[in-house]
């Protein structure tokens, strides 16, 4: 905008047609949608004026509202499986006049940080170039495809002498497009009707960060690979010290079972305790809770704490009024502690606890306040898959710390 500060706007493409993978883009990645992370990245980044989702699926539509992003519906001329994704975001221009510079960033590249559309959109703002688009190095020798049904054709190289091929680490490879993010002034779009133009340039990421769930690797695989290296918020990853787990839907299935007696009983996953074992020995103190509403009997909580070790705490219908003076008690802040709940009562928790997560069977009011929703359910291994969540995110920060002091000894 001349004269004035450009408006930026994010705009993730998410239509609901995915013919590989229904839903892909709100299929949960690592315990988040897929479009949640790079959603998470982008509002994080503070760099854009405004973020958007542009979508013709409700649900993606609900998703994206939950992460902070406002939504472009579609039209049907736009929303047909020949569509472009250049006519979706010339679209979305005309109906935003006010956008002076868009990043179209892609669902499904989970790895994409902060730091990469701010170097990225440096460049637009900083060194006036008019579009940007992400790389990454990649070492592949390329070879001319040949026509089965022609015999005898011969293929050639295209970017190598097979008399003189080079070593990995004396040839510098070949700069690729990622798709993780297109900057493109509007002005641009308008004019010429594209998305890289002008003064162009590129933005390379590490190979390590450039993750394409459509081209490169499979869902389970994606899902290691974002754990290790995914943006997890600005304050992580965390130290937790301290967590909080209910009983009743997260430690146990939800149910009580009554003898003819009168007695209550509870099952219980050995996985589960497995995990919480694992998280004490890694010197992080569980606190099992059990509510007001639905409790569980003195004579069960005694028998909970000698099978996990663990304290058993009853709260009230808002949890949070009897946690957060525990939390002050041990002069904590809420980055420091992990919370597992399982519905309603549990969101200020879920919303405020560093780490937090749901059962795969937690309603969806809990799951979208929950930072990491479990592929288990209730009572069958969800506690296991948090605890060692939790554990990895303890090691990524002692990594962090211990580079961080390598960087202070060599600099």
């Amino acid at each position: 905008m001349p004269g004035g500060k450009s408006h930026v706007a994010a705009l993730i493409l998410a239509r609901g047609g995915s013919k590989g993978i229904p839903l892909k883009n709100i299929k949960m990645l690592a315990g988040v949608p897929l479009v949640g992370w790079v959603l998470r990245a982008a509002v994080d980044s503070g760099l854009f004026d405004s973020v958007w989702v542009s979508t013709d699926h409700e649900t993606i539509e609900k998703v994206a509202k939950a992460w902070g992003a406002k939504v472009h519906r579609r039209s049907t001329e736009v929303s047909r499986d020949s569509s472009t994704s250049l006519e979706t975001i010339q679209e979305f221009v005309r109906l935003n006049p006010e956008v002076d510079i868009v990043c179209n960033i892609q669902a499904t590249s989970p790895c994409l940080h902060p730091f990469h559309l701010k170097g990225a959109l440096e460049l637009i703002t900083e060194q006036g170039f008019d579009s940007v688009f992400s790389v990454v190095r990649k070492h592949h020798f390329r070879w001319q495809e040949v026509r089965r049904d022609v015999t005898g054709e011969i293929t050639t190289p295209c970017n190598l002498d097979p008399a003189n091929r080079p070593r990995r680490q004396d040839w510098d490879g070949e700069l690729c497009e990622n798709g993780s993010f297109y900057f493109t002034t509007t002005e641009l779009i308008k004019k010429e009707g594209r998305l890289q133009g002008g003064k162009l340039v590129y933005f390379e990421m590490l190979p390590e960060y450039s993750v394409d769930i459509d081209v490169d690797i499979d869902w389970p695989v994606a899902e290691q690979r974002v754990l290790r290296y995914g943006y997890f918020g600005r304050d992580t990853p965390e130290m937790v010290n301290l967590m909080f787990c209910n009983v009743s839907g997260c430690l146990t299935e939800g149910r009580i079972f009554l003898s003819v007696s009168g007695e209550e009983m509870v099952s219980i996953n050995t996985r589960d305790t497995m995990g919480i074992r694992m998280l004490q020995k890694e010197d992080v103190e569980v606190v099992l809770l059990t509510s007001s509403v639905d409790p569980v009997a003195q004579l069960l909580a005694e028998k909970l704490t000698q099978r996990t070790g663990c304290k058993v705490m009853q709260v009230g219908e808002e949890p949070l009024d009897t946690l957060k003076l525990v939390v002050e008690q041990r002069k904590l802040n809420w980055k420091d502690v992990a919370y597992m709940g399982n519905d309603k009562p549990d969101v200020n928790c879920l919303n405020l606890a560093g780490l937090s997560a749901v059962p795969r069977d937690a309603p969806v009011v809990a799951i979208n306040a929950a930072k990491y929703t479990c592929h288990s359910v209730g009572g069958k291994g969800a506690m296991r898959e948090f605890a060692e969540h939790i554990l990895l995110q303890k090691e990524k920060a002692k990594s962090q710390i211990n580079r961080d002091r390598i960087d202070r000894k060599n600099f």
